[in-house]
C-alpha cells in the first residue's frame, strides 16, 4: 500500500459533498460572532425579570419566553462550536468559539440562578391558576416537572452553600479521569509489528488479537498498572459513593438511587426487575462462554480470551451511498417519510462522513431544535461495522428530527433512558434485513456473533455493572467502609456469577471494578440494558404487526420530553416497569447462541 494511500487527510482535502452543512446553525464563524455577542446582550437582561414571576401568569410567561428565546440562541451556538471543533480538534478558532460560548453560557446560568428558587416558591394555588393559563401551555410540561423538585428544594441560604461546592464536586471523577488517562504508563507490548503502546484506548485492540499469548501479556501489564495504584482508585471510587449518598440525603431522598432515579420518574423497582430477570436467565450467557472456551480451542477460558474474534471479519466493501441504500431498504417497514426523511439528510449533508486528520474519533449524532440532525462519521468503506453504526447513528437523528418537529423547545429534548432505543432499533431491523438478503454462509455467521457480542455488551455487562454500582451504594448507606479489598471481594462475587463456571480468573481479574469511567456517574449504565430491552421488543413489534404498532411507535419518537420515559415506551407498546421485555432480550440472545452452536 503506497503513502498517498494510508495518509490521512488534511480537512481541506475532503470533498465538501461530503461534510456536513452547519448553515442551518450560522453562515459562517463571522455570523456566529455577531449572534455570541447578541446573546451575551440579551441575557444582561436577566435580572431585570427577577421578582416577578409570582405576580401572574403573564409575567410568568414574560420570562419564560425571553429564556427559551434565550436558550434557542445558546443551543445554536453550542452545537456550531462543538460540531467546528469535532472537525479538527487541533483547530484553534473552534477551540476558541467553544470556550467563548461555555463562558457566556456560565455567566448567563450563574445571573439566572434565581430563577428555579422563586418558580418554586410561588404559592400552589397560584401555581395552578398560572397552569391554565393560555400563555402557559407551551411551558406545562416544563413547569410542572420542575415542580416535582419542591419537597428536596432547600433554603436560600442552604442553596447558595451547595451551588458554592458544585464545582468542585467533579473533582474525584476528574483526578480519575488524569490519573488511568494521563498519568498511568502502561509501556510498551511486544508485537508481530513491533513494540506497540498499551494504553486505555489500544486496550481494546490487544484484547481482540488472535495471538493468545499477546494477550495476556497485554493484559496482565495492563492490570498490573491498576495493581499498583489499587488503594488510591478504592479510595476514589468511595469518595464518589460517599458523595452521592450525602447529595442524597441532603436533598432528603430515602437513597442516592432514588435520587438518582427521581429525573426520569422512574421506580428502584424498574432498576431491581431489570437485575432480577437478567439474573435468572444466565444459563444462555454461560453457555455463550463454553462456546467460546471450545471454538477458540483453550484448556481453560480466561478473562482475556473474551474479546478474542470467533469469526474473522467479513471482507466486503461497501460505499457511502450503497450503504444508504441497505441501511433504507432495512428501515422500509417505518414509512416513505422516515425512509425519505433520513436517505435525503444522508445523502446530502446531514453527515460528516470520512476521517480527516485531527477529526475527533468515532461517531455520535447531534441533533438540536434548530439545525439538522447532524452525524459525524468516520466511515471506512471495508468495514461492515460501519454501516451498523450509520444506522445507529441515523436512529438518533431520526429520533431528534421527530423530537423536535413535534414538540415546543422546552420539551423536546428527550432522556438518555429513551436515547438508546431508536438507535438500538434500527440495528435489530438492519441485522434481520442481511441475514435475510444474504447467501453467504460467512456473512451470516460475522452477523450472529456479531450481534450476539453487541448484546452481551449492552445488555449482560451493562447489568452486571448496575448491580455493582447498587451492591457499592448500599453498603455505603449501611454503615459499612469501602475499602479496596471488600470493592474487590463484591465486584469478583459478580465477575463469577456472570461469567459462570468456565471462566478462570487471575488474581487481578477484579479490578475491573476500579477502572470503570461510568462508575462515576452514578446509577446510569443500568439504562444501556433497559434501552436495549425496549427496542428489541419494539422491533418485534413493529415488523410483526400493522399500522398500529407503527404508529405507536411513532407516537414515542415523536414524544420528544413530553412524557416520562416509562410513559413513552409504554405509549409505544412496551412496558419497562415489566420484566417482560428484559427477559425477551434474554432470550433473543439465548437463540442467537443456539445458531452459534449449530453454524460453527
Amino acid at each position: 500500500m503506497s503513502d498517498n494511500e494510508t495518509k490521512i487527510p488534511e480537512r481541506v482535502e475532503i470533498a465538501i459533498a461530503d461534510t456536513w452543512d452547519l448553515s442551518k446553525l450560522f453562515a459562517d464563524d463571522e455570523a456566529w460572532y455577531k449572534t455570541l455577542t447578541e446573546f451575551e446582550k440579551t441575557a444582561e437582561r436577566i435580572p431585570s425579570f427577577k421578582g416577578t414571576l409570582g405576580k401572574s401568569a403573564s409575567h410568568l410567561a414574560d420570562y419564560l419566553d425571553f429564556s427559551r428565546d434565550l436558550n434557542i440562541l445558546g443551543e445554536r451556538l453550542v452545537y456550531y462550536a462543538e460540531l467546528r471543533q469535532s472537525e479538527d480538534e487541533g483547530l484553534a478558532a473552534a477551540r476558541t468559539m467553544a470556550g467563548k460560548i461555555t463562558m457566556a453560557s456560565a455567566k448567563a446560568h450563574a445571573a439566572s440562578a434565581w430563577d428555579n428558587p422563586e418558580l418554586l416558591a410561588i404559592p400552589e394555588k397560584d401555581m395552578e391558576t398560572f397552569l391554565a393559563h393560555t400563555r402557559i401551555t407551551d411551558y406545562r410540561i416544563y413547569l410542572q416537572r420542575l415542580l416535582r423538585y419542591r419537597p428536596h428544594i432547600l433554603s436560600d441560604k442552604e442553596e447558595k452553600i451547595i451551588a458554592l461546592h458544585a464545582e468542585g464536586e467533579g473533582a474525584i471523577s476528574d483526578t480519575f479521569s488524569v490519573l488511568t488517562n494521563v498519568d498511568f504508563n502502561f509501556g510498551l507490548i511486544d508485537t508481530p509489528e513491533g513494540k506497540r503502546p498499551l494504553s486505555q484506548s489500544t486496550w481494546s485492540v490487544f484484547m481482540e488479537h488472535p495471538d493468545r499469548d499477546l494477550r495476556r501479556r497485554a493484559y496482565e501489564t495492563f492490570y498490573g498498572c491498576f495493581d499498583t495504584h489499587k488503594t488510591t482508585l478504592a479510595s476514589l471510587y468511595s469518595g464518589s459513593v460517599k458523595q452521592d449518598v450525602i447529595n442524597a440525603r441532603i436533598r432528603g431522598y430515602s437513597s442516592a438511587r432514588k435520587a438518582a432515579l427521581f429525573p426520569d420518574n422512574v421506580s428502584e423497582a424498574v432498576y431491581d426487575n431489570l437485575i432480577s430477570a437478567v439474573s435468572g436467565k444466565l444459563g444462555s450467557l454461560h453457555r455463550y462462554y463454553s462456546l467460546r472456551k471450545r471454538i477458540l480451542k483453550v484448556p481453560e477460558l480466561r478473562h482475556y480470551d473474551v474479546h478474542a474474534p470467533l469469526v474473522q471479519d467479513v471482507k466486503k466493501t461497501t460505499s457511502w451511498n450503497e450503504a444508504v441504500d441497505i441501511v433504507s431498504n432495512s428501515l422500509a417497514p417505518l414509512g416513505d417519510e422516515y425512509v425519505s426523511t433520513l436517505r435525503a439528510g444522508l445523502l446530502g449533508r446531514w453527515a460528516d462522513r470520512y476521517e480527516n486528520k485531527g477529526k475527533r474519533s468515532g461517531a455520535f449524532s447531534a441533533g438540536s431544535f434548530t439545525g439538522d440532525p447532524y452525524i459525524l462519521m468516520n466511515y471506512k468503506d471495508d468495514s461492515l461495522r460501519d454501516v451498523f453504526t450509520l444506522a445507529h447513528e441515523g436512529g438518533h437523528s431520526m429520533h431528534s428530527w421527530y423530537s423536535a418537529r413535534n414538540n415546543p423547545f422546552m420539551q423536546y429534548s428527550y432522556t438518555i433512558f429513551e436515547a438508546e432505543v431508536a438507535s438500538t432499533f434500527n440495528e435489530e431491523l438492519l441485522f434481520r434485513y442481511l441475514m435475510k438478503n444474504s447467501d453467504s454462509r460467512e456473512l451470516k455467521l460475522y452477523l450472529i456473533d456479531k450481534r450476539a457480542d453487541d448484546l452481551l455488551s449492552t445488555l449482560y455487562r451493562q447489568t452486571m455493572f448496575a448491580e455493582f454500582e447498587k451492591i457499592a451504594h448500599e453498603l455505603e448507606e449501611g454503615g459499612t467502609p469501602l475499602t479496596a479489598e471488600l470493592l474487590r471481594a463484591e465486584y469478583r462475587k459478580l465477575l463469577e456469577k456472570y461469567f459462570g463456571p468456565e471462566m478462570i480468573f487471575e488474581e487481578t481479574s477484579d479490578l475491573e471494578g476500579l477502572r470503570i469511567p461510568h462508575f462515576y456517574r452514578a446509577f446510569y449504565v443500568y439504562k444501556y440494558s433497559t434501552g436495549v430491552s425496549a427496542a428489541l421488543a419494539l422491533a418485534e413489534r413493529v415488523l410483526g404487526g400493522g399500522e398500529k404498532e407503527r404508529e405507536e411507535y411513532f407516537t414515542f419518537l415523536k414524544s420528544g420530553g413530553s412524557r416520562f420515559p416509562i410513559e413513552s415506551l409504554k405509549a409505544a407498546g412496551v412496558d419497562m416497569s415489566r420484566s417482560e421485555p428484559v427477559n425477551a432480550a434474554c432470550e433473543a440472545f439465548g437463540r442467537l447462541v443456539e445458531e452459534l452452536e449449530k453454524t460453527i
